[in-house]
């Protein structure tokens, strides 16, 4: 289900639509071009699913072993955590476009549109950057599985990079 502030933006004529095709040279029956190559959405899915295993921090428990408890911090979410820290500053240094296929993307993956409405979605990120896309994916549930699934929608897949995946 698409977000609430998507909401506000009206649909795109079909001129409209013809014309964003135009201004980004691309036939209406040829594949969109993504600015950000697939290496770096990759790159963010591998990160962000090391991430996303983290656990809520937990109060230290007095019984414990205190080996146990030094190490209980690596699995916990935390605000200064390291992945999440390197996550932030990669996006950030991305282009504007960049961060907006990175956000359209993600729209995809989630199943607010398909490859024929990327045209569209992509208006949309335009229309509602804020210069926090850092802070907006990563306060993203199961980003990396919508990453993951715009990719493919695109026909590329992070196997090819990040075997494994």
């Amino acid at each position: 289900m698409a977000h609430a502030t998507r909401d506000k933006t009206p649909a795109l004529t079909e001129d409209e639509r013809v014309r964003l095709r135009a201004r980004a040279g691309v036939g209406s029956d040829q594949m969109p071009t993504l600015a950000i190559s697939p290496e770096k959405v990759c790159f963010v899915v591998v990160k962000a699913r090391q991430f996303d295993v983290k656990d809520a921090p937990t109060l230290s428990d007095e019984g414990s072993d205190p080996p146990d408890e030094e190490m209980r911090s690596v699995l916990e979410d935390r605000p200064d955590d390291p992945v999440r820290q390197e996550l932030a500053t990669f996006i950030a240094g991305l282009s504007y476009d960049e961060q907006i296929d990175m956000v359209t993307l993600m729209w995809m993956g989630r199943g607010d549109g398909t490859i024929a409405d990327w045209y569209e979605l992509r208006d949309t990120a335009c229309n509602e950057h804020t210069g926090h896309t850092a802070r907006y994916l990563l306060g993203t549930p199961m980003l990396a599985d919508f990453l993951a699934e715009g990719l493919a929608q695109f026909g590329r897949s992070c196997e090819e990079f990040a075997p494994g995946m």
